[in-house]
């Protein structure tokens, strides 16, 4: 019997270590160790002049104290030359107090605008429009009791938790008092950021949920094309869903907005130009038009990498590494934001000595190593939500029907404070299921989402404070199954020669029925439980020397499990083509493994490349170009020619099959078919041909191969020298920032990066987003060898500080751009040879 908590009580490249010199207004040099790779480049010596007065500030290697409100000891913090804080302190709880205070100095909007998300008070700074917003993150907070849901991250859950807050909130405290120098966003807006509390830490706004918003899509779908031709059109494996809707689900309902509040918490931040003040602003129709490409941009990304979306981590034996030692890579894709998702730390008091990146505003490090082993993750694709439906008392629409009872709803009163109009006073319902978020007094039905995310312990990513302490593989183990949210491939490697893997996450067991589709919440659909964690795949030491991760479906033919497997999975391409390196027969170093991080071989060129070799086309440059591919080695590299022709071929071919494929009645819930699947049905046009497959076939890829080459011509000129794939008209990266379409220009400058060119898409292990801009991919890549920590290297786009002002806002974006790593130095030793500043944080008497 599961304990219900939706209904309240009432997250071939060439390698080489380079040096920079920078040097600054009455400051010494310093030497700034990074990788960068780059392909047949050869790199030299180069030094950069930093001039600026605030670089004097930032890189004064002087020892200084800074009295704090709050510490029992004194904390030493030594920032290094990529502005990593290395902190070490005498006692757990000024460590995690001095984590929340850097952090917040050095993100302070993105942790205001966090906030802001988790709290439910965006209305208050922005008005009405962003008043469904903040009633959705209410009605889905999560409303357990704070002892229980902090002590089951860690065993002093309660105290860390607690110390990074308060951390947190001293340094809001001194950033206030001096409001000039808040940082520039807080000018634009004319706010002032506010305290934190232990709900904000907790708070599932940001999480990566899983699928009800799929799952109302897929309804529509069925409802107007019936379950087996749906089955066609998705990639659902490795097991077939059973996608039959129930009777008692009208098809009226499913085409109304039936999720709104959900839908608007989860939904992107948007501001306009009279958000800020006036001198600050950009012309509205630049606005108007900026806005709309940005929204295509992010529209054409979220479409075509609906299934593309993800991470690559891997860990390889002793056996396979240049080091004889294990070793461990990991490279979370997200969307790529100024400041970034994530946030370098180290962490080091008595039992704590810890160093990767995790999110900023929560306490430890969610990816990296200790003194024993390197841990890294990747989503393990799980459905943790359900759509559920329910009879209403057409006498009382505050009654719905479970188990042949007409129960209550939950009711809970709030209040949303909307700036430039009165309070607003709303009710949130709650089923046994979860919360309501649509009821049809007209079709007497009501609609909740159930919710295994609002269980106690579901907290994006703090489950990891255990796996920052786990000595062995066992230990690692053990506090994967706290990790309920988000469902993860969690893979370990350490100095006594083990690697391991354990998927995690909540997943409910359901039989019966998928979960793919809305079902009735009347107590016929009910989940029997929750898999325990340790039951979910899992595997150690392998045969094969290595295990490697890439949110494809790695469960082992014939799991035991099967109902509480999902259907939804990335294509394999980042997989495979990760696999296949690994498995060469040599010995990896940790250079090679970074190179693998941003390998570009597409293995779908590779698998569609050949249909073009014996084809005729009608014109000679569609010929020409196709014959070129055939001599091609299939990487996306940013100088290649036939990179670009083959993307914009790709691109095409799936458009022109989706619109073949999908009926005009489901378009606008099915948007684009899985790559995977485009492929297979080349490979076997009999799937979608019933007459001259192999003529039909062969006539579509002409057809938009001479299409591509017509939109080359149009996007990039007449001469086939200029289509090369990585350019500012092609495929590059440009970071903006979230106030980027309403500022001027010259604040556009100082906020956003520049643009540099790019290569890959989203099917290659350098997985860098699918249309032109590099929007989403690895912001955060990490390689260790558990040999020597010494050796480990990394990155984080565009730059540790979310400050405009500081010299770390987005000086990494130039060496992540080239596919580059700096090294992360773990030994105090080390560090202090990299430092680029040094204080002590005491306490204020």
């Amino acid at each position: 019997m599961i304990v219900r908590k939706g209904a309240p009580d009432i997250p071939g490249f060439f390698f080489g270590f380079y040096s920079i010199h920078i040097k600054a207004v009455g400051i010494q040099y310093f030497e700034l160790d990074f990788l960068l790779n780059y392909s047949s480049m050869k790199i030299s010596r180069i030094s950069v002049l930093i001039s600026t007065i605030s670089l004097t500030v930032f890189l004064s290697c002087t020892e200084k104290g800074n009295e704090i409100q709050g510490l029992n000891q004194p904390v030493e913090v030594i920032r290094d030359q990529n502005g990593i804080n290395h902190i070490f302190a005498q006692n757990e709880e000024d460590l995690f107090f001095a984590q929340g205070y850097l952090a917040a100095k050095d993100r302070l909007f993105q942790f205001e605008l966090w906030r802001r998300q988790a709290t439910g008070t965006l209305a208050e700074i922005l008005g009405e429009r962003e008043f469904e917003r903040d009633r959705g993150v209410r009605l889905f907070k999560f409303r357990g009791d704070k002892e229980t849901e902090l002590r089951h991250y860690h065993p002093r859950g309660v105290e860390i938790v607690d110390a990074f807050v308060a951390g947190i909130n001293t340094y809001i405290e001194e950033a206030n008092s001096n409001p000039e120098s808040l940082p520039i966003e807080f000018q634009m807006l004319g706010i002032k950021p506010q305290p934190w509390t232990w709900e904000v830490v907790i708070s599932r706004h940001q999480g990566l949920l899983e699928n009800v918003v799929d799952e109302l899509d897929i309804s529509r779908v069925v409802s107007q094309i019936g379950s087996e031709k749906a089955k066609e059109l998705y990639f659902f494996h490795p097991n077939e869903p059973i996608l039959e809707l129930d009777p008692g689900i009208p098809e009226e309902l499913l085409m109304k907005d039936i999720l709104t509040p959900y839908q608007a918490f989860r939904r992107r931040i948007e501001f306009r130009p009279e958000d800020i003040k006036e001198e600050f602003r950009r012309d509205i129709e630049k606005f108007e038009e900026a806005t709309a490409l940005l929204e295509d941009e992010l529209n054409f990304t979220l479409k075509s990498d609906a299934f593309a979306q993800g991470s690559n981590n891997w860990v390889i034996s002793g056996e396979k590494s240049a080091s004889g030692y294990p070793m461990m890579a990991n490279d979370p894709h997200r969307l790529q934001a100024i400041p970034s998702l994530r946030y370098w730390v180290h962490l080091n008091a008595p039992g704590w000595n810890v160093i990767g990146a995790g999110e900023p505003v929560i306490p430890g490090v969610s990816i990296g190593h200790n003194d024993y082993g390197a841990w890294g993750l990747t989503i393990f694709s799980t459905d943790n939500e359900d759509l559920r439906v329910y009879d209403i008392n057409p006498d009382n629409p505050r009654q719905y029907r479970f188990q042949g009872e007409w129960l209550d709803m939950q009711s809970i009163q709030d209040t949303i404070k909307v700036k430039g109009s009165e309070d607003q006073i709303v009710e949130h319902l709650y089923t046994i299921h979860g919360p309501v978020t649509f009821i049809d007094e007209e079709l007497n039905k009501a609609v909740a989402v159930e919710c295994a995310w609002l269980e106690t312990g579901s907290a994006p990513y703090l489950a990891s404070l255990r796996m920052d302490q786990s000595k062995t593989w066992e230990e690692f183990r053990d506090a994967c199954t706290y990790n309920n949210i988000p469902a993860e491939n969690m893979v370990w490697a350490d100095k006594n020669g083990t690697i391991g893997w354990q998927a995690t996450g909540i997943a409910p067991i359901r039989k019966g029925f998928s979960g793919l589709v809305a079902t009735m919440g009347d107590g016929r659909y009910e989940w029997e439980d929750y898999l325990p964690i340790a039951d979910r795949p899992h595997a150690v030491n392998p045969e094969s020397g290595f295990i490697a991760t890439a949110n494809q479906n790695v469960a082992p033919e014939g799991y035991e499990y099967p109902e509480a497997l999902g259907f939804e999975w990335a294509d394999d391409f980042r997989g495979e083509r990760i696999k296949e390196v690994l498995s060469k027969d040599k010995k990896f170093s940790v250079e090679e493994l970074g190179a693998l991080q941003n390998d570009y071989l597409a293995l779908p060129a590779r698998q569609l490349v050949p249909f073009l070799k014996n084809l005729s086309f009608e014109t000679e440059r569609a010929d020409s170009l196709s014959q070129v591919l055939q001599n091609w080695d299939f990487v996306l590299a940013p100088n290649s020619v036939e990179a670009g022709v083959y993307v914009m071929w790709e691109r095409i071919l799936r458009r022109t099959i989706s619109e073949f494929m999908i009926p005009d009645e489901v378009k606008p819930w099915l948007g684009s078919i899985q790559l995977t699947q485009v492929l297979e049905w080349m490979e076997n046009p009999t799937r979608i041909y019933n007459q001259n497959p192999i003529e039909n076939r062969n006539q579509l890829l002409m057809a938009s191969f001479e299409e591509a080459i017509e939109a080359l011509e149009e996007k990039l000129g007449k001469n086939p020298s200029n289509w090369n794939y990585g350019q500012a008209d092609y495929k590059h990266a440009k970071i903006r920032h979230p106030l980027a379409e309403v500022v001027n220009t010259e604040w556009q400058a100082k906020l956003n990066t520049e643009t540099l060119p790019r290569g890959g898409y989203s099917f290659t292990p350098g997985a860098n987003a699918y249309g032109d801009n590099n929007t989403s991919g690895a912001s955060f890549r990490i390689v260790v060898d558990t040999e020597d920590w010494e050796k480990t290297i990394g990155i984080n786009n565009p730059g540790q500080s979310g400050n405009p002002e500081s010299p770390f806002y987005k000086n990494l974006f130039p060496i992540w751009a080239n596919d580059g790593f700096v090294g992360i130095p773990f030994s105090k030793e080390n560090i202090l040879r990299k430092k680029a500043a040094q204080e002590r944080l005491i306490p204020k008497k």
